[in-house]
Parts: structure tokens; sequence; C-alpha cells
């Protein structure tokens, strides 16, 4: 056992057991095999198996399944571990484990610095964060545990250097490290929380790029948190994403306004992205209030037009047939697209087609039709053809159609292998190595060269 190797399954989760599989090892009262595999170098069964042991008060027992793995240096293991002595109360172990790795920064400091927060040293965790205040990282755990600790002009002084008079970056990977617009979002965070709404809705304003992390917008977040709805709704109207006009539309549903949520949809703009994307939402509100046919006219009138019959799109409207009985109709809409194109229909519609004919009865005809397309014997039409026939119950067949691609669908198999009972079977398909280049074993600090 090493961390190159351990770092490995993490990163790839090949050559192991994944998180998925050692769950439903346990769930079918396989305990055994996984704490014998968790004594054999598999990180997720020793993860998985130590976090038992202390639900069931052994605690000392769950350190020696993750000493091995603590003793190769490898952040995660130990962070793990620490994890687990602060559940059962043992917070001053736990920070007395992460302080080492601590002083390489990244992840390891975020994760003492926030250990600390919860255990009434706010103060340490602070003066060790604001040294960092250069990593987004660090500098949002400062700004998030710092709240209450009678900080924020001093912190909010630390993120106003980093935003320069001139200079603003001309794209996301512009500058390295704290870029000038999210210390501007993380400075209106505590504007927010220190009563200055306004103030905070104007450096939000003042951004240069999108304000969008993770579909969500922060400044529509903000506006919608404050009832300033004109406000949003204004800003929803020139936001190019949509993602604004999402949470204006939520806020109106909140409210039991259907009509007007329905209405911030259907609003014309410039923006493509905007409205291809509202019209998915729009088709979503729509099913989530009973007006199941309207959501299907919405989503195909976007399928039909031109350009619109993106395969994500098509999986969309499909979707929608297949949850309102309408499996017919959704052929026919295929048929008419396979039209369109000449007769020709690439794997992704027959996928879609696959699953339409089994809601409809048919699924020895859909595999039938399967295995007759020109990609049906590729890995991946195994694995859609496979799903269909476990969905039904037919293990055996599945695992039948799976075995000829077993390295590319693993993953798939083993989990069909452990419905069946065939606990050895899965774990040797699981742990066999594919040759792979070395790669340096993280440290948890984030990438400052490409690709991130």
């Amino acid at each position: 056992m090493d961390a190159a190797d351990l770092d490995r399954q993490a990163r790839t989760l090949s050559g192991c057991i994944p998180p998925r599989l050692v769950s439903r090892l346990l769930e079918l009262g396989h305990s055994e095999e996984v704490e014998f595999q968790a004594s054999r170098g598999e990180w997720f069964c020793a993860r998985e198996w130590a976090r038992l042991l202390g639900d069931q008060g052994r605690q000392a027992e769950a350190l020696d399944v993750l000493a091995p793995y603590v003793a190769t240096g490898w952040w995660p293991a130990a962070r793990t571990q620490a994890e687990l002595l602060e559940r059962w109360g043992r917070a001053e172990e736990a920070i007395a484990l992460a302080r080492p790795y601590a002083s390489t920064g990244g992840l390891p400091l975020e994760f003492l610095a926030r250990i600390l927060a919860r255990h009434g040293r706010t103060d340490e965790a602070v003066t060790r964060l604001s040294t960092g205040i250069e990593d987004w990282l660090l500098a949002t755990a400062l700004v998030d545990i710092a709240e209450g600790a009678g900080q924020d002009e001093d912190i909010a002084a630390l993120l106003a250097a980093q935003i320069p008079d001139r200079h603003r970056c001309d794209g996301p990977w512009c500058c390295r490290g704290l870029d000038p617009d999210t210390a501007i979002g993380l400075l209106a965070v505590i504007r927010e929380r220190q009563g200055r709404v306004d103030e905070a809705i104007a450096l939000l304003h003042s951004r240069q790029h999108i304000t969008s992390v993770n579909n969500h917008d922060q400044l529509a977040d903000l506006l919608a948190r404050h009832d300033r709805i004109e406000e949003l709704r204004a800003y929803a109207a020139s936001e190019y994403l949509g993602h604004a006009a999402r949470r204006l539309a939520e806020v109106l549903e909140e409210r039991d306004d259907v009509e007007g949520a329905i209405a911030v949809y259907r609003q014309p703009g410039d923006s493509p992205v905007r409205e291809c994307h509202g019209a998915v939402r729009l088709s979503q509100l729509l099913a989530r209030h009973g007006r199941g046919d309207e959501a299907i006219e919405v989503m195909r009138t976007l399928v039909d037009a031109p350009g619109g019959a993106e395969d994500w799109l098509v999986d969309t409207l499909c979707t929608l047939y297949s949850d309102h009985g309408r499996p017919r109709d959704g052929l026919a809409c295929l048929d008419a697209l396979k039209a369109r194109r000449d007769g020709e229909e690439e794997w992704d519609f027959s996928r879609l087609r696959l699953r339409l004919m089994a809601d409809d009865g048919l699924l020895d005809e859909a595999i039938e039709q399967a295995r007759a397309h020109p990609e049906g014997d590729t890995w991946y039409a195994a694995w859609t053809i496979s799903d269909l026939l476990a969905e039904t119950g037919r293990i055996e067949e599945a695992v039948a159609v799976l075995e000829p691609h077993a390295p590319a669908n693993s993953s798939l198999l083993a989990g069909h292998l452990i419905d069946l009972g065939r606990i050895k079977d899965a774990v040797a398909l699981l742990q066999q190595r594919k040759n792979e280049p070395v790669t340096p074993v993280s440290t948890g600090l984030f990438s400052t060269e490409p690709p991130f």
C-alpha cells in the first residue's frame, strides 16, 4: 500500500471497488467481503468499514482499519480519520492530526481552519487563512468562518487589496489565485451580512464577467433574499445565461404566482442560451403543476425549430412523453427527426427510442432494433441495452450483453454480478489494472497549470 496507489484509486475509480459498489455490497449483506478488502488496500472499502465500526462504538477498531492508510502520508486518509475523530467528540485529536498537513496550504489548511472554527478557535483559524488570502479556496473559507467573529472589516480590507484600481481581467484565467471578480463577490458577502445591501449590490454590478457559479447567480440570489423583485426582474431581462430569470421564476412560484413564473420564461430576449434553457425550465415548471401537455408542446416547438434537435433537448422531450404516458407520440417525434435526417438516426436518438419502446411494452423489439444499429455492438450501446434488461429483472441477460465489453463497462457489469451473488467474480473484475501513466500524488492543492 502506498500513497500513489491510493491516489490512483480515488482519482480514477478504476482497478478498485468504487464507493457505489461498496455500498451495494453492504446493502446486500456482504460486510465480510468489505472488511476483507479493507485489509488489502481497497481504500473505499476501508473508509466505509471504518465509518461503520465507528457508528457501532468500535472506535479503536475503526482507527486500526485506517492506520495503514494514514501511515502512507496520504491526505485524504488523514482527513477521513480526522472527520471520524471529530464526529466521536475527539476534536483535539482531529486538529492535531490535521496540523502537519495544513502547512502545505490548500485543502488541508481549509479543513483545519474550519474544524478550528467549529470548536471555538475562530481567531486562530482566521489568522491562518489570512496569510493565504491570494488563494480563492482559502479566501472563501475565511469569509465563511469569520461570520460573527467581529473581524469583517479586517477581512474586507484584505479582499479590497486584491481588487486592483486599474487592471481588470479580460478573461476567466487572466489572474492566478484570487481573481478580482471572486474577491468582489466575497466582499459583497461581507457587506450583505453587515446590512449594507446596496453596497453589496453595487459591488456585484461592477464585476466584469459572469456572476454565476455552479448555475447560481450571486446577484440574483441576493436580490431575491431581500425581496427586491423589480430589480431582480430588470436584471433577469439582461443576464445572458438565464440564471437570474430562473431565480425570479422560482421566487414567483414559491409565492404561488405560477402564471407570473411562466411569463418570466416566455419573455423574449436576445440570448439564445437563455431562451433554450428557459424553454426547458418552463416545461419542467408546467409539468410540476400538472400541465404535461403544455410542457410537451413547449419542448416540441423548440426541438422542431431550426437547430433545436440537440440530443439533450430531444432527451428532455422524450422523457416528458414517457413520464406522461405518451411513448407512442415520442416515437412519432423520433420518426419525424429521423426523416429530417434522410433516414439516419445516431445512437443518442436510438437510445431514446429504446426507452420509449420499452415503456410501450416492446422491450424485445427494441433490443433487436438496437443490435441492428450500426453502433449496436459498441460498449455504450451494451450499457443502454443492459440497463433496460436489468430494470425488468433480466439480470443474467444484462450480464451476457456486458461481458464482451467488460473493460469499458466493468463497474456496471460488476454491479450486476454482485446482484447475482457472484461476489468473487465482481471483485476480480474490478481489481483488474489498466496500464496507466504515473501521475503525481495529490497534495490537496489546486493545479496552476492546464489542464486544471
